[in-house]
Parts: structure tokens; C-alpha cells; sequence
């Protein structure tokens, strides 16, 4: 088995012209809400964007890949979701950013996921979801913690649904409805597990923090245990873009491919694979492809070789090859110079946009 795998999803736009290719509950025993702030960039605001800060409590990292965080108005049952990629290690805090109205402020430290929700100062309700499904629920209190999919849910202000006896507390243009304890306490009840403080955004990069335990009781017993752990290979992975583009396109061409260049860290000494899928185009297939050339030390997938373009195959079709190494990557990562493009003329489909999701995926060897 692999000793470890890193994703990466990039949406991809096809906006072509003519015809325009343009088990669950409240209870979290690992990833929570630790911090919601939504006043960013109003008047007196201390950062541009509103954010959610997710916090993974339990002792083992957390694949949040498919996960999304979602967020609905304090009475409503429309939910809009954030994808969210990547893995939360124990004691790591994992920054959404969202929404701004202005540009008061200063920018929030590098976020681990965005999305374009603009939370509402006087109330609302963030959930966390282990799909990408819109919630529907949230009409009553209650009624989103019985959902399967829901990791956590947090409801503040003049919210309608929540966990526990109340809402978390109100919040301004300056503060956050904030988890006890650095985000490990969770006891599903938003009442009292947050409460309103100055709004302190943290990424993965940030500190780990350790949740610990309350000292036990006088005249109970006490006994320690050995602690050992296997440090495993490091791998991370860049996108050149957040989104592709092929701007407008007539049915029959073949728009330019756009370079979409993959960045890979990894400090394991049997190098890597690097691997891609796509989804379909909706609401048409369009037949999309990749092509690209190595890094120094690296070897190109033989589909890629000669500078050839492939098409990038449709899970759950297994991935293509991009290519591999035998060594570590080097210091600031490999980067791979692949691009977008297309395997042949643009079919006759109906006028509209035409989008689709790519995935890379580096897996240690």
C-alpha cells in the first residue's frame, strides 16, 4: 500500500462561445467548527473576508477531500456549500475563507479552501458535511444534527437549528463565535461550547494545539503509558490555477491548451507517482486531455511521452500516469509543466457553459 497520497481538485470552465463550452450527529469526535466570523470587510472590520475555521480534536489526521463546509441563513433550508481538499492532522486548525463586502481589513492568512458565501453578521448556520450534497434541513432545532452526513454543526446569533439548548452567542464586525479550549472542547451544545472573542483566523500552518484531559478526581488511581510514533513520508501538492479557463470556442475548434503546472513536495526517498482523473463535463462531455513534460530526475508517464496529449480518463476509470520519481523531490518541489487541452475538435453540443472537475493525486512509493 501507498505510505501516502495527497489530492488536489481544480474546477476546470469551458466557456465556448457559440454554443458556450465556456452515521451521524453533532457529535464530532475529530473535525469542528472552531471558529466562525462574519463581518469581513464591513466598517471597523479587522479582516477582508468572512471565514469558518475548522479543528480536528481527535488523534489521528482527518482526509477532508469530498468533505464541504455549508452555510445557510439563520431561519432558511438552502444551503450553500465549500469544497474542501486536503487532510487535517490532530491538533490542526484548517482555514475556509469566504465572502468579503469590502476592503477593510487585512487579508486572512493563506486559506486551506474558499468559497463565495457571504455570511450574515446577525445569524446563521455552518455545518460541516462529509459530502458535497446541499443539506436541506435546518428549519427546526435539531433537525441537521440527525443528518448522517453532518461531521458538526454550529448554529449563532438569531439561528433557527443548532446543537444543544442554544445558538452560540451573537457576533460583530470585529469577533467570532469561538470553540472553548483552542477548539477541543465539544460537548453539542453550542450555548456553551463557544463564545464571542476577538476573530483570530489559523490555517494548517499555524501551531498544533493539544487538547488534554481534566486532572482526576482526589484519591483516583493514576497510571502512564509509553507513547511511539511512525513518522511517515511528507507529501504536498500546488495547482499553477484555482480554475482553468478556455474563455469562448466554436463547436469544431480546438481551443489552446492552458498551462495548469503541478507542484510537488515530497521528502520520501523512493519518489512519488503523480496521477490525474477528471469528472464528466456537464451537461455534456467534452473530450478533454493533458500534456506535459517532466522536472530534472522525474520520468514522464508513456502516455505523455514526445510531447504527446492524452486524454484524461473519467473516474471511476483508473488514472492516468502523469509521471514519477525515484527521489525526493528537490527543495522548493517538482514541478511538472503540464497544461489543459483537448484531444480533438470540440463536438456539436447545445450553446452554454460546460464545466468539469480535474484531480491530481501524488502518491508516495
Amino acid at each position: 500500500m501507498p505510505r501516502a497520497l495527497a489530492l488536489l481538485v481544480l474546477a476546470v470552465l469551458a466557456a465556448v462561445g457559440a454554443f458556450g463550452v465556456a452515521d451521524a450527529s453533532g457529535a464530532s469526535p475529530d473535525v469542528v467548527v472552531s471558529q466562525v466570523y462574519a463581518g469581513g470587510g464591513n466598517a471597523g472590520a479587522p479582516y477582508q473576508n468572512d471565514f469558518v475555521e475548522l479543528f480536528n480534536r481527535g488523534s489521528t489526521a482527518v482526509d477532508v477531500s469530498g468533505w464541504t463546509v455549508q452555510y445557510a441563513s439563520s431561519t432558511g433550508t438552502s444551503w450553500q456549500p465549500t469544497a474542501l481538499v486536503g487532510s487535517i492532522a490532530p491538533g490542526r486548525h484548517y482555514l475556509v475563507g469566504l465572502a468579503t463586502a469590502g476592503m477593510v481589513g487585512a487579508a486572512l492568512p493563506t486559506p486551506d479552501a474558499t468559497g463565495t458565501s457571504n455570511l450574515a453578521v446577525s445569524g446563521g448556520k455552518v455545518a460541516v458535511v462529509r459530502d458535497a450534497t446541499p443539506l436541506t434541513c435546518g428549519a427546526s432545532a435539531g433537525s441537521c444534527s440527525a443528518v448522517g452526513s453532518v461531521a458538526d454543526l454550529v448554529g449563532y446569533g438569531g439561528a433557527g437549528d443548532y446543537e444543544g439548548s442554544g445558538p452560540a452567542p451573537d457576533v460583530d464586525n470585529t469577533t467570532a463565535a469561538t470553540r472553548a479550549s483552542e477548539g477541543c472542547t465539544d460537548t453539542d451544545d453550542n450555548a456553551t461550547d463557544f463564545s464571542e472573542v476577538a476573530a483570530a483566523p489559523r490555517n494548517t500552518s499555524a501551531a498544533a494545539t493539544v487538547c488534554g484531559s481534566e486532572p482526576p478526581p482526589a484519591g483516583s488511581g493514576v497510571q502512564s503509558a509509553s507513547v511511539d510514533i511512525d513518522v511517515e513520508s511528507a507529501l504536498s501538492i500546488a495547482l499553477e490555477r484555482p480554475s482553468v479557463s478556455f474563455g469562448n470556442a466554436a463547436t469544431g475548434s480546438t481551443p489552446a491548451p492552458v498551462s495548469e503546472q503541478v507542484t510537488v513536495v515530497s521528502n520520501d526517498a523512493s519518489g512519488y507517482s503523480l496521477t490525474v482523473h477528471r469528472a464528466a463535463f456537464q451537461p455534456a462531455d467534452l473530450p478533454l486531455g493533458i500534456e506535459g513534460t517532466a522536472p530534472a530526475g522525474g520520468q514522464i508517464g508513456g502516455s505523455l511521452a514526445g510531447g504527446a496529449i492524452a486524454a484524461i480518463p473519467i473516474a471511476p476509470t483508473p488514472d492516468l500516469l502523469v509521471g514519477t520519481t525515484s527521489a525526493p523531490s528537490a527543495g522548493a518541489g517538482d514541478v511538472w509543466g503540464t497544461s489543459l487541452g483537448f484531444t480533438s475538435p470540440l463536438p456539436v453540443v447545445p450553446a452554454g457553459r460546460y464545466t468539469t472537475t480535474v484531480t491530481f493525486t501524488v502518491i508516495g512509493r
